[in-house]
């Protein structure tokens, strides 16, 4: 899934494709669930540009979704309060 606001592909290095492939080959199977074959590499470390072979690991699409939710979860939860705090009303006692 692509978004136009995105600015991912932009930081990746030009060597990612070849980064990419050599992560995959070393970690076959997934690092999180051990059980699915790698199709995804994961920074370890969440919204890092960290792009060295002991910063990523391959995992597979289920775990890297739900790490990403976690993430993402996380992170939302990081935030102040956005809401507008309740204002006294002349009719409530």
């Amino acid at each position: 899934m692509t978004w136009k606001t995105s600015n991912r592909k932009a930081r990746l290095p030009s060597s990612w494709s070849t980064i990419r492939a050599r992560i995959l080959a070393r970690d076959p199977v997934c690092r999180i669930c051990d059980v699915r074959r790698s199709t995804q590499v994961d920074h370890i470390k969440a919204m890092t540009d960290d792009h060295r072979d002991h910063a990523l690991q391959g995992i597979c699409y289920p775990c890297h979704a739900q790490k990403s939710a976690q993430e993402g979860a996380a992170g939302r939860a990081r935030r102040p309060d956005r809401r507008r705090p309740d204002d006294d009303h002349p009719g409530r006692l």
